[in-house]
């Protein structure tokens, strides 16, 4: 059994050798030595490249170093087409996702699931990313068609026909929990601690966060515009009722003038409704209009231990 372990890395030149070397530690109490380990630098703003390239140059290690910053999810795609390992392992860079506790999520897969993720019980995320973890989440439940039962994080394993299957995803908005949610609902979750991060902080603003939220429900949803639609026709109904009640008002009392104030409301939320509406199907446009453009996800800039890498994906 071979193991991949795919880490993407921004920003962690002062955290990603550790993580190494736990992952390195922990093969070897597991006695497995058939394990690869795939660093991905999103175009960090510090030395990451440096450091990733020179932990190749030491150890049987795979680097690759993106032209520019890709996202997350981008730069876990170009670590999967690299690997080759019967089980998939994705974690985090910063050493907070346990590497010594794989083993955990290993014998969980191995009862028949497809994927294992790993669940914090207690989360040492800022109270800001706990809470876009909460907004996401339920955006995942409505509009994914989630359990809501099930956790869905960066930590986990698959197997190889899973990874197989996502890295097919051909678009420049990759988005891996809507992928492992669309290829299988063999998933379940095991419980590790979650550390707290030791150098740096979270790399997740508010910019990325709503981009990510919007990256979800626009890649693998079309209820967004279902909803739309629904929340037109109440009120369009609404708007209806109302007519119907200024005429009847009307003409009981026709010395009364028609209300100025309570018309512009209405004319502002109507059309709120429909600039919100229209900027709705816009993303969607856009974001056909890019995926026909054939944006790359990535653009590979150099690697290390890497034979013929794909330059564009």
């Amino acid at each position: 059994m071979r193991y991949s372990f795919v880490i993407p890395c921004y920003n962690s030149e002062k955290s990603i050798g550790a993580v190494v070397k736990e992952i390195q530690d922990k093969m070897l109490v597991m006695k497995e030595d058939d394990y690869e380990i795939i660093l991905v630098n999103d175009h960090s703003a510090d030395h990451t490249q440096d450091v990733i390239f020179k932990l190749a140059d030491q150890m049987n290690i795979r680097a690759i170093s993106l032209a520019k910053n890709a996202g997350q999810d981008s730069a876990v795609l170009a670590g999967f087409r690299a690997c080759s390992g019967d089980y998939v392992i994705e974690l985090d860079d910063d050493g907070q996702t346990p590497a010594n506790e794989v083993d955990r999520l290993i014998n969980k897969l191995n009862e028949g699931y497809d994927v294992v993720i790993a669940h914090y019980p207690n989360k040492k995320h800022s109270g800001f990313r706990n809470w876009g973890s909460r907004i996401n989440d339920h955006m995942e439940v409505t509009l994914l068609n989630k359990p809501k039962d099930l956790y869905i994080g960066s930590y986990f394993v698959a197997r190889r026909f899973i990874i197989d299957q996502v890295i097919k995803y051909p678009n420049p908005y990759p988005y891996i929990r809507g992928l492992l949610l669309s290829v299988t609902d063999n998933i379940a979750n095991v419980d590790v601690d979650h550390r707290s991060r030791k150098e740096g902080h979270s790399q997740y603003t508010m910019k990325k966060l709503l981009s990510l939220w919007f990256n979800g429900f626009t890649s693998f949803s079309v209820k967004p515009l279902r909803i739309s639609t629904f929340m037109g026709i109440i009120v369009a109904f609404f708007g209806f009722i109302f007519l119907i009640y200024t005429i009847v008002h009307k003409l009981l009392h026709p010395e009364i003038s028609a209300g100025w104030a309570s018309m512009m409301s209405m004319l502002t939320v109507i059309g709120g409704m429909i600039l919100c509406m229209l900027g709705m199907i816009g993303e969607y446009i856009g974001r056909i209009y890019v995926s026909m453009n054939q944006l790359p996800q990535y653009v590979i800039k150099e690697t290390k231990n890497l034979h013929n890498p794909k330059e564009r994906n």
